[in-house]
């Protein structure tokens, strides 16, 4: 199917497995997946994204800061100046997480001298709000500037049952509050399986998948009906050997997990609003990708209900993407995916390497790059054959340009709504207001939760994108840009 809309690959069609036990990754397999093409030839792998072309450039514009900022208030655009000048010094980052992190946050005074500076600077700047209600008042906010809404209950990993109990309850009250916006204003829930399913019991379920992925005889009888989790490149150095099967306690955990997924899926369909399901680090996600996809066969009949989540920094990124889009065109099923590029680089290359292994990771940054842009584009070309939905969270402002460009190119711009953009609050706010005003539907990831909770979430995130952070270089400058042409006026 997949080769009938992109034409790099082959006619025949393509055959995926996994690896046998005890055997290394075929070349044979690898090679038999051709590129998802965006460009009909990639430039030399260097540390720099594809420049975006002449088209493309016009698609977007970032020049008229006028233009970009129109609707933002001078106080907002002078803290955010400020707020991302802090942010982009690794200085502030190391800092600020060796104080958290630091026996001086059990000081009661210490303390809340700490979360005291960190609520109206930083937590409100990357953040929509404590819970769920003042989350929704932020969306509005973000409304009036034309933009839309994820949001995403910050949580970490929950350890049992009653914490995904408590986790559940949040998320539903979180469907409930996005509900009083006006229709769309709210783009996506954004949920964590890692919320309401046990951390050990999604890293049991993994190794099972895994096992049974190197040995297709081993059997697990509380499997789902799903789509493919593994491809030929996936890794399965986790997994040496055989796990012990669920014990019926485990099975019933899960069964619980599957209840909590299944309950929010009927309530953000009751609201009309899709739900997306966060990405985590390899240890975890061929079970969230197992819940993710079982979600996908029982809900997207018609429409994109539930979105997983594609990180373009792994290297079997394509094939995965190119098999879970052909097992549900299969299937008569709609999917949706948001692409990302990926948070846990140094997580998963110091794991790896630990046990000896090649990092699941692209070798540059350009690989990256690319496989970013090709299921971009192999995306967007199923989207314009009426087939399949994407979010494509992305700060690089050159994999915006093409996207956009590749989108008039098939005329899926205006009126098109399985087609979003994302960027995270508080962060590319010019890029975000530029695809607004080039007719794109724009949403900020916005997370929320009280301050004691969702300020380790946002450390941890930032030691992990330390780049992200430090390349706010154009929202900077075309606010600097703007806030002077501001004082100008105002002096004239």
């Amino acid at each position: 199917m997949a080769a009938r809309i992109i034409r790099s690959l082959p006619s025949s069609p393509l055959r995926f497995h996994c690896r046998s036990l005890n055997s290394t990754p075929s070349s044979d397999a690898a090679a038999a997946v051709s590129p998802l093409t965006f460009v009909e030839k990639h430039a030399p792998a260097t540390e720099k994204s594809t420049p975006a072309g002449p088209a493309a450039s016009k698609t977007i514009d970032l020049d008229s800061t006028e233009r970009l900022f129109a609707g933002v208030p001078t106080t907002k655009l002078l803290r955010s100046s400020a707020i991302l000048h802090a942010a982009a010094v690794e200085s502030v980052i190391d800092l600020g997480t060796w104080v958290m992190r630091s026996g001086l946050m059990d000081v009661g005074p210490v303390r809340g001298a700490v979360l005291g500076a960190l609520r109206p600077t930083f937590f409100e700047h990357f953040c929509a709000g404590e819970d769920a209600d003042e989350a929704v008042r932020t969306v509005g906010e973000v409304n009036r500037i034309g933009l839309r809404g994820m949001l995403d209950y910050a949580l970490e990993d929950a350890e049992d049952n009653e914490a995904c109990d408590r986790n559940m309850e949040e998320f539903l009250r979180t469907v409930e509050s996005a509900r009083s916006r006006p229709s769309s204003s709210v783009s996506f829930i954004i949920a964590k399986i890692t919320a309401i399913c046990p951390i050990d019991l999604l890293k049991r379920v993994s190794d099972l998948l895994r096992w049974h992925c190197k040995d297709p005889s081993f059997r697990l009888s509380w499997k789902r009906d799903s789509f493919p989790i593994f491809s030929a490149l996936s890794p399965l150095y986790h997994t040496p050997c055989r796990p012990e099967h669920l014990t019926p306690q485990e099975e019933r955990d899960l069964l619980l997990a599957h209840q909590r997924l299944q309950t929010l899926c009927e309530k953000c369909q009751e609201a009309s609003i899709p739900l997306c399901i966060d990405a985590e680090y390899t240890a975890v996600q061929p079970a969230i990708d197992y819940f993710t996809y079982s979600a996908v066969v029982a809900h997207n009949k018609h429409e994109p209900v539930v979105y997983g989540t594609m990180q373009a920094y792994l290297k079997d990124a394509r094939q995965r993407l190119l098999l879970a889009t052909e097992e549900a065109e299969r299937r008569g099923v709609v999917m949706g995916i948001k692409l990302v590029r990926g948070a846990y680089m140094s997580r998963e290359s110091k794991l790896a390497h630990s046990l000896g292994q090649e990092s699941p990771i692209h070798n540059t940054i350009q690989d990256t790059h690319d496989c970013y842009n090709e299921c971009a584009s192999f995306m967007l070309e199923k989207i314009a054959s009426r087939s399949g939905a994407v979010v494509l969270a992305t700060h690089n402002v050159d994999s915006g340009k093409l996207a956009a460009a590749k989108a008039r190119d098939l005329g899926i711009v205006n009126g098109i709504k399985k087609i979003e953009f994302a960027q995270l609050y508080g962060m590319a706010d010019s890029f975000s207001l530029g695809l607004r005003n080039a007719g794109f539907q724009v949403s900020k990831y916005m997370p929320f939760g009280n301050v004691d909770m969702v300020i380790p979430y946002l450390l941890r995130r930032a030691e992990e994108n330390r780049g992200l952070l430090s390349a706010s270089t154009l929202d900077r400058r075309l606010m600097k840009k703007e806030l002077w042409r501001r004082l100008k006026a105002a002096i004239l």
